[in-house]
């Protein structure tokens, strides 16, 4: 089996019927990347989904990843969630350029975070994951033209990179454990992988 680190291209596509569009659902540790008019979609509670597209072609991603508990200073830059959540962008952004964006018109969306996983030995996981992915965005000079992060609901996020609308709906009155077990089940299995090779960025 492959460690968690390698990010898994999402594969559970379906038509909504609502919305008439062909969709793709992702699940944590997963991403997409298309140059089609399509829709993508992910449920968060404390993970955080970065959207990404160049602004003038279209082509667009998204990512939905968290940082592991790695029990150390998160400010250290050799610290094993840093590496990680480093790693779930850049392959995510250098899957983009792969299909013709440009580094220049890339622009994002950063969605989640929310406090939804008690129980947890993760400090503040939902606040560390957004924090990351907006300092992060930053240093690579990718403009953030949207967000939506914290609060205490899990969110559903549809986006059409095509367009760059996104939808945003808080979950207030989910009555079951679905996303918050997903996602712990995902830290454990983060605690437990190896961080993956170096990214290659093409410019």
């Amino acid at each position: 089996m492959d460690d968690i680190t390698d990010e898994q291209v999402a594969s559970n596509f379906y038509f909504d019927k609502t919305l008439n569009f062909h969709a793709v659902k992702l699940l944590p540790g997963e991403y997409f990347v298309t140059s089609k008019d399509m829709l993508l979609v992910t449920v968060l509670g404390s993970c955080v989904a970065a959207c990404i597209r160049d602004c003038h072609s279209g082509i667009g991603g998204m990512n939905h990843f968290m940082l592991p508990d790695s029990g150390g200073d998160i400010n250290s830059p050799m610290n094993v969630s840093a590496r990680y959540g480093t790693y779930a962008m850049e392959i995510l952004i250098n899957q983009l350029l792969k299909l013709g964006a440009r580094r220049s018109n890339l622009e994002a969306k950063v969605f989640g975070g929310g406090n939804v996983l008690e129980g947890l030995t993760v400090t503040n996981v939902g606040q560390r994951n957004a924090d990351f992915v907006l300092k992060f965005l930053a240093a690579e000079n990718i403009r953030v033209v949207a967000q939506d992060l914290i609060d205490i609901y899990p969110r559903k996020v549809y986006f059409f990179p095509k367009s760059s609308k996104v939808m945003v709906k808080k979950l207030m009155k989910i009555r079951n454990s679905t996303i918050a077990d997903r996602e712990k089940d995902y830290s454990s299995r983060l605690r437990k992988s190896k961080i993956a090779g170096e990214v290659e960025l093409f410019s």
